[in-house]
């Protein structure tokens, strides 16, 4: 029996969608079910789209998803590079596409952008994308070489024929039969050397021996052309399972305005890795019965890929933060408070955000609720309280109070809601709080202090400060930006880098 292989390949173009994770999951519980190796593989042949930094994102996700690769760029198996621009240099690519020339699977085009340009244009799935006419295919032996020698740019293009059928199957979908007059000639290589990512994808799962894709069903249409492309190398094509849309609650693409589109997104929310990866394994593939709540371990044991639904499958944040809820319930509090702070050495600092505006005062309400009557007013400080600051998505809250005389009857009151007071961390007339289980409202500090407290005046006067100062905004902002890009994981030195920056606007606003 042939060892199951199957594959992420994610491209590095910024933080892992949803979506990708949950191809990433379902891959890795396919090859772990049944015994098989999960390989890590990096496609970044579209230099234009390259993130600086998405590699480390990639790897910093599946380790803290519990998504461990048994092969990958650091853990040769044998079938490196897996990196594809490092495979482009051994010339795999263009071996393989010369191949399909000799074959007439496959021609080189020498076409500019102005003939192609003059080419007639199609809508597909709602893009415009303009008809290759098979110029090129034409062209003699002689002419080819002379362009080649002369040094005339060009692309290899798959040769797809314009009459007969071309069948594909997919284990969601069934076979899927397609018209070859549907099919256009795709770009196999880009005038700079490069794969594109279908033909690379065909390569290195053949080469590596990857025996099942999962990947979104969009690229259900780009299907058989791939199919095409296994024929005509005489390759088996390995088992395909494309997956059904995520959507939103309104039945739309879930995108990044949604605020949990990313891994990132939901864990800068509050939310737990075990729970997002419980949770994203639910969206769209259902258990024999009707449990929700499992481990990564009972998932490998419980997981058929053929009890994925092809309907799409609808992110519900209100059901995720319900899930949260119940692992927080059953986590030792010692355990989570020390994954909390572990949790919290990454830095993440973002442009300035309107919603925290209205994150404040969604937890201003429910505070509010429970203590009105005891203090003088909430503030909003902290970089999130001014406009045009980019910020860590946090929220600051000073609860002001009269004074001590009331402050215990304010933790009660705290306390009836979740938080817990923490004492003053070393700062005089600062009370610290934390709280554990509200995933419903965004990740915030809350302090209460006295109105004549030093430390809530400062909080406000460098808030007003730096209100009425948009340059000196804009100044912090780059400070802030250009520390969290050079100390993604070290938060006492990202603390250090801007503590000048924060010296001189303190010594500016009189707080020195």
């Amino acid at each position: 029996m042939t060892k199951i292989r199957t594959r992420y390949a994610p491209s590095p173009t910024g933080k892992m969608h949803v979506g990708n994770l949950r191809s990433a999951l379902y891959e890795f519980l396919i090859a772990k079910h049944a015994g098989g190796d999960f390989m890590l593989r990096i496609e970044d042949t579209d230099q234009e789209r390259y993130v600086e930094g998405a590699t480390e994102i990639i790897y910093r996700t599946l380790e803290k998803t519990g998504l461990v690769h048994d092969e990958g760029p650091d853990k040769d198996g044998g079938y490196g590079p897996y990196v594809q621009s490092e495979r482009m240099k051994t010339g795999i690519y263009m071996k393989y596409a010369k191949e399909l020339i000799d074959k007439g699977e496959a021609y080189y085009c020498f076409c500019d952008k102005e003939r192609l340009a003059s080419l007639k244009t199609e809508v597909v799935d709602g893009k415009e994308i303009t008809v290759y006419d098979k110029h090129c295919l034409s062209l003699s032996k002689e002419e080819i070489e002379a362009n080649l020698a002369a040094g005339k740019p060009f692309v290899i293009r798959q040769n797809n024929p314009k009459e007969g059928t071309t069948t594909f199957h997919d284990e969601l979908y069934g076979d899927i039969t397609v018209d070859n007059s549907q099919l256009d000639d795709m770009i196999l290589i880009k005038s700079d050397g490069y794969p594109t990512y279908n033909f690379a994808n065909v390569v290195d799962d053949h080469t590596m021996n990857i025996t099942h894709v999962v990947r979104g069903n969009e690229y259900l249409s780009s299907a058989p052309k791939y199919q095409r492309l296994y024929d005509a190398f005489g390759w088996e094509s390995p088992v395909y399972i494309h997956l059904p849309l995520i959507t939103d609650e309104n039945h739309k693409k879930l995108s990044k305005r949604s605020g949990h589109a990313s891994f990132e997104d939901l864990l800068e929310q509050g939310f737990l890795p075990e729970a997002i990866v419980n949770y994203i394994a639910l969206l769209g593939w259902s258990p024999e019965d009707n449990r929700e709540i499992f481990t990564l371990d009972e998932l490998i044991r419980g997981f058929d890929y053929h009890r994925i639904s092809k309907s799409p499958a609808v992110f519900d944040i209100v059901k995720l933060k319900w899930m949260n809820g119940e692992y927080l319930k059953a986590m030792d509090f010692d355990a989570f408070y020390e994954d909390k702070k572990m949790r919290t050495t990454h830095v993440v600092v973002k442009p300035y955000d309107k919603k925290w505006k209205m994150d404040f005062e969604d937890i201003k309400k429910e505070i509010q609720s429970a203590i009105g009557d005891l203090i003088l007013g909430i503030e909003h400080v902290g970089s999130t309280s001014v406009e045009g600051l980019s910020a860590k998505p946090c929220i600051d809250l000073d609860i002001v109070i009269k004074d001590y005389s009331v402050f215990e009857d304010v933790v009660r009151g705290l306390q009836a809601i979740g938080y817990i007071h923490e004492g003053n961390l070393g700062i005089k007339d600062r009370e610290a709080f934390r709280y554990l289980d509200k995933p419903h409202l965004q990740t915030h500090h809350l302090y209460v202090c006295p109105q004549n407290s030093k430390e809530l005046y400062r909080h406000i006067t460098f808030r007003e400060f730096l209100r009425n100062h948009p340059a000196e905004v804009k100044k912090y902002s780059e400070v802030k930006e250009r520390a969290a890009q050079l100390f993604p994981e070290d938060i006492d030195k990202y603390m250090e880098y801007k503590s000048q920056c924060i010296e001189e606007l303190y010594a500016l606003c009189g707080l020195k």
